[in-house]
């Protein structure tokens, strides 16, 4: 009898841990990486100087906060703008200024979105997200999602960037279990490098059909004419 695989909170911590180690490295251009330990906690906080929180609900409910120093904060801001060409005589110097906040934010929504994303497809199951928030502390604020889940867990894992600063994940969510019945295969994202190469390759191919076609009745054309 064949042994069914069931995906536990680890797992899909593992999966949250992947997205955004993969979102913020291609966005910055560094290496951002994750401890292997995780660490179990009782109650997730937002803490300074840097907190972002999105909560998730669907399948599975839950809530994502990510504390950054304010080095780090600077650290993935200013590489994420270096980046996208912006020229760094005109980036922000501070952790408290509203770009740092918004980019932050967008980099959360991105890293999130890649996570429902993993969870659709290899949990065959979708979750929602809300708009991330972003604040910047001085002091430490406990957040709890008790009251949306009746057996809450937590978990905590070290980020580090490429210079070495330091950050949090804290992943709180129902605990859970998903076990899988059947064999399915994981759909692949396509890169949109892909996608338009593929889309060349077939309009060059087409077009090298319709150059052939049309030589061909040139050809008995000529033929009929006696040319």
């Amino acid at each position: 009898m064949r042994k069914n695989k069931t995906i536990t909170t680890e797992d899909i911590l593992l999966k949250l841990c992947q997205s955004v180690s993969t979102v913020l490295s291609s966005a910055t251009n560094e290496t951002v990486n994750y401890s292997a330990m995780v660490q179990k906690i009782t109650k997730t906080s937002l803490k300074p100087d840097f907190g972002c929180f999105v909560l998730f609900d669907g399948g599975f409910s839950g809530l994502v906060v990510i504390n950054f120093t304010a080095k780090a904060a600077l650290e993935l801001y200013s590489s994420y703008m270096k980046n996208m060409g912006i020229p760094e005589d005109e980036l922000a110097l501070l952790h408290t200024s509203d770009e740092v906040g918004d980019v932050l934010g967008e980099l959360m929504n991105q890293l999130v979105g890649d996570f429902t994303n993993k969870v659709r497809k290899e949990l065959q199951t979708n979750i929602t997200q809300n708009q991330p928030k972003m604040l910047c502390l001085n002091k430490q604020v406990n957040l709890s999602v008790d009251t949306n889940l009746d057996r809450p867990q937590a978990r905590r894992v070290t980020f580090s960037t490429q210079r070495n600063n330091i950050f949090y994940l804290e992943l709180a969510m129902d605990k859970t279990e998903f076990i899988q019945l059947e064999d399915f295969e994981i759909q692949q994202d396509e890169s949109p490098d892909d996608i338009l190469a593929a889309t060349q390759e077939t309009m060059a191919k087409n077009k090298a059909a319709q150059k052939e076609a049309v030589d061909d009745l040139n050809s008995d054309l000529l033929d009929e004419l006696g040319i």
